[in-house]
């Protein structure tokens, strides 16, 4: 494990300016890059200490405020511990600004933070790797599926509607996936209920997409979420091995 360095950035945008996370190893690089999506409740001291966590085991991080059309981070007041009394009014906030993302808004984002990867010079040249957590795994598969050729594996942990009956539901891009990919789920989770989990598999498996789907026993939505109620300490460390896995391998 190498010391991380982290530092915000603006990216230029088709809709305006993304600030962003940027960690990366010390020394000269260049040095794998990976897209880290946030979830539902944004950037935050959590997620940055996340991003440090995987640029010290050697990657070049970069995690874009998806929100940036509502304003730079955190883009509603946050509290440092999220109580499960606080969840229904942060919600309140939220979920008009979540609902306001679309596939093709999204997804032309993403466009755009790939480019700025592979410009900078701190960043391995080649396919990157992905990981997303609650909304973001629902970003990083849609992301897999729409740049297949460069993304080398993406990974989602306790996504929220990964497989819905939505016509434009993530796992319907399973067929253009080319990258490897890791979900771990939580059992305690009503936003990925198992007949979601079933029909993800199933995308997978027919579209042949090298794929390893988990379910963590007894974790709740929420399970890599420290500055959360619903943290599960041996989940996310779970959580990480599976991740540095998946990247050690593939990127």
């Amino acid at each position: 494990m190498s010391t991380a360095y982290g530092v915000t950035v603006d990216i230029a945008m088709r809709d305006g300016t993304a600030d962003a996370y940027l960690a990366h190893p010390d020394g000269a690089g260049p040095f794998p890059a990976v897209l880290l999506y946030m979830d539902a409740f944004g950037l935050r001291p959590h997620l940055k200490k996340m991003a440090d966590r995987l640029a010290s085991a050697g990657y070049a991080v970069l995690m874009p405020n998806v929100f940036y059309r509502h304003g730079r981070a955190p883009v509603i007041d946050l509290p440092e511990f999220v109580d499960p009394a606080e969840r229904p009014e942060l919600f309140q906030q939220l979920g008009p600004i979540i609902r306001s993302l679309t596939p093709e808004s999204t997804m032309a984002d993403a466009d755009t933070y790939l480019r700025w990867l592979a410009e900078w010079p701190l960043a391995r040249s080649g396919p990157v790797g992905i990981t997303g957590y609650c909304m973001g795994a629902g970003l990083a598969l849609r992301t897999a599926g729409t740049y297949p050729d460069r993304v080398a594996a993406a990974a989602g942990f306790h996504g929220a509607n990964l497989a819905s009956t939505a016509p434009d539901s993530p796992h319907l891009l399973a067929d253009r996936v080319k990258a490897e990919l890791y979900f771990g789920h939580a059992d305690q989770d009503r936003a990925l209920p198992p007949e979601q989990i079933d029909r993800l598999d199933a995308a997978l498996d027919a579209a042949g997409v090298h794929h390893h789907c988990e379910v963590y026993t007894g974790a709740h939505h929420g399970f890599t979420q420290a500055d959360t109620a619903a943290y599960d300490p041996e989940a996310a460390e779970r959580h990480w091995a599976a991740l540095l896995d998946l990247f050690g391998r593939t990127l």
